[in-house]
C-alpha cells in the first residue's frame, strides 16, 4: 500500500451482485475487505492481489487527494459497490473541452468521508484500476444512514465545551521541538509537562516553555532508597522549591508512590508519603506562592487484593484513604490523577469487556482519586493507547489492540469536556504528545502525534475549546 497509514475506521461494504448486465439490489453490510475489522493494526494490511476492492480504494483515494487537495491519510468512513454506469464512468463529472468520455460502463464506486468532515466524495474506478473518475457530486450515497462497520461503531460525536472555570489543558512532551509546538498550539493546549529527577536544573526548560507561551508542570522523582529518611525530605523540598523560585507553574510531588517501583517495599503507605508532601508544599509556597502543588498521582490498581495493601504496594483507593487521614489535603492545591487504561469512551461507566473495576472508567477513576481529599483533581496523565501505524502491542498491553486513532482523538476530547464541566478538575495533561519509543513500553502508541506525523487528537481537542 506504498506505506500509507490509512485508517479504515468504519468500512461499510455494499456489494452489488452482477447477473449478466443487470445489477441486483444492494444490501448494506458490515463486512470489510479481507474481513480485517481494523485494518492497519495487528495482522497487517491485505495485499492488492488478495483484495482487489482494497487496491481499487487506494487508487480512488490517491486520485481524490490530488483532485481536491485533501489529506486522506485518515478517513472517517468509506463504502464501495460494484456498479454499472449507463452513461459511462465519466457521467458524474463535467468533461473538459477536448476530452472524450471514456466508454467504461462497469467498475467500482467508492464513497469516501474524510476525518473530521461531513463532506462525502464519490470516486469511480475500472475493475483493472487503470481508469479513475473523481465525480463532481455523490450520485449514490453508500454511507447514508450508516454509523459504522468493521466490527465496531464509530465514536459518538463530541459535544459540549471544555471552556469552564479555571480548567486548562496541556500535554506531556519529550521537548519543545517545532513539530511538538505546532501540535500543542493546534490543540490549544496551555501547559506542558516534563519529568525531572530531584536536583535537576529546570530553569532552561522553564524559560523555553514561557518563551513559547506555555505554562510548565514538573513531575519530580526522587531517590526511593532515601525517601524514608526525614533529612532527605528536607533535601527534596529544597530542590523542588528551587524549581518554584525559577518560575515553575506547577510541581507534582513524586509519582506512583503506591507501588514498589517508586517507593521502598514494606514502607508503602499514604501516611509515610504525607511528611514529604508537607515539607515540599511549605518550601514551594515560600519560594513562589503561585506555583501549584500537586500530590503524586497514584498507579490505578486493584492488584493488591481485598486487604488493599501488601509489602509490594497498595491499591490506589486504600492509599488515597491513608493520605486523606494523614491530612494530605492541607498540603496540596490539587490531587494528582493518572488514567491510561481506558478502552471505552469516558462518557461510559460500564461496558468495558475486561471487567467493571472502577479504574477502567474515567468518571469513577476521578471520584476514586478525590475521595476524602477535599481538593480538585489535576490529571497529570491521561492517555488512550492505540497501535495504529506501529504494529502489534506487547502482551501486557494487548487490551488496547482494538483502539483506533480516531477513538483516541474522540475520547480525549470527550474527557476534556467532561473534566471541565464536572467542576472537579483543574488541569488535564494528555499523555503524551511526542514520544516515539514503541517497545516493551509502547509509549508512542499513546502519542497524539502519530507515526505518520498526523495529529487527529489535536483537531479534536481544539474543537472543544
Amino acid at each position: 500500500m506504498n506505506n500509507r497509514k490509512t485508517l479504515l475506521y468504519t468500512v461499510i461494504a455494499a456489494l452489488v451482485v452482477l447477473a449478466g448486465l443487470t445489477p441486483l439490489a444492494a444490501q448494506a453490510s458490515t463486512v470489510t475487505p479481507n474481513d480485517a475489522g481494523r485494518v492497519g493494526q495487528a495482522g497487517g494490511e491485505p495485499t492488492p492481489a488478495a483484495d482487489p476492492a482494497r487496491a481499487a480504494f487506494d487508487v480512488a483515494r490517491d486520485a481524490l487527494e490530488e483532485a481536491k487537495g485533501l489529506d486522506l491519510s485518515l478517513v472517517t468512513a468509506w463504502a464501495y459497490e460494484e456498479a454499472e454506469w449507463l452513461g459511462g464512468i465519466d457521467d458524474c463529472r463535467v468533461v473538459l473541452d477536448g476530452e472524450q468520455p471514456r466508454q467504461i460502463y462497469f467498475g467500482w464506486r467508492f464513497v469516501i468521508q474524510p476525518l473530521f468532515s461531513q463532506a462525502r466524495y464519490e470516486v469511480r474506478t475500472s475493475f483493472n484500476r487503470e481508469l479513475v473518475a473523481v465525480c463532481d457530486e455523490v450520485t449514490v450515497d453508500l454511507l447514508a444512514g450508516q454509523t459504522g462497520g468493521g466490527g465496531a461503531a464509530a465514536p459518538a460525536p463530541v459535544t459540549g465545551s471544555a471552556v469552564a472555570g479555571s480548567f486548562e489543558l496541556g500535554g506531556q512532551v519529550v521537548g519543545l521541538y517545532p513539530g511538538t509546538r505546532t501540535a500543542l498550539q493546534t490543540a490549544k493546549m496551555k501547559w506542558v509537562k516534563m519529568q525531572l529527577q530531584a536536583g535537576q536544573d529546570g530553569s532552561g526548560l522553564i524559560a523555553e516553555a514561557h518563551g513559547a507561551g506555555f505554562k510548565i508542570l514538573f513531575s519530580v522523582l526522587g531517590d526511593k532508597n532515601q525517601v524514608m529518611n526525614p533529612a532527605y525530605h528536607d533535601t527534596y523540598a529544597a530542590q523542588v522549591a528551587a524549581l518554584a523560585a525559577a518560575g515553575a507553574d506547577a510541581i507534582e510531588i513524586w509519582n506512583e508512590m503506591n507501588i514498589d517501583r517508586e517507593w521502598p517495599a514494606g514502607q508503602i503507605s499514604g501516611a509515610n508519603y504525607v511528611p514529604l508532601l508537607q515539607k515540599s508544599y511549605n518550601a514551594i509556597k515560600a519560594a513562589n506562592s503561585n506555583t501549584l502543588v500537586i500530590t503524586g498521582a497514584l498507579a490505578p490498581t486493584g492488584f493488591f487484593g481485598a486487604a488493599g495493601c501488601t509489602a509490594q504496594g497498595c491499591n490506589d483507593d486504600a492509599y488515597t484513604a491513608q493520605m486523606a487521614a494523614a491530612g494530605a489535603g492541607n498540603y496540596a492545591d490539587c490531587v494528582g490523577v493518572h488514567y491510561n487504561e481506558g478502552i471505552v469512551s469516558p462518557t461510559q461507566s460500564s461496558g468495558d469487556p475486561r471487567d467493571s473495576y472502577p479504574t477502567r472508567y474515567f468518571s469513577t477513576m476521578i471520584s476514586r482519586a478525590l475521595a476524602g481529599m477535599g481538593r480538585p483533581a489535576c490529571i497529570t496523565e491521561i492517555g488512550y493507547l492505540s497501535p495504529e501505524g506501529y504494529g502489534p502491542l506487547p502482551g501486557g498491553f494487548a487490551w488496547a489492540a482494538d483502539t483506533s486513532v480516531q477513538e483516541q482523538a474522540t475520547w480525549l476530547a470527550q474527557a476534556a469536556v467532561q473534566a471541565a464541566q464536572s467542576g472537579r478538575v483543574r488541569l488535564m495533561i494528555v499523555f503524551n504528545v511526542d514520544f516515539t519509543h514503541y517497545g516493551a513500553d509502547p509509549q508512542a502508541g499513546y502519542a497524539i502525534i502519530r507515526a505518520d506525523g498526523s495529529c487527529p487528537a489535536c483537531a479534536a481537542l481544539a474543537g472543544v475549546q
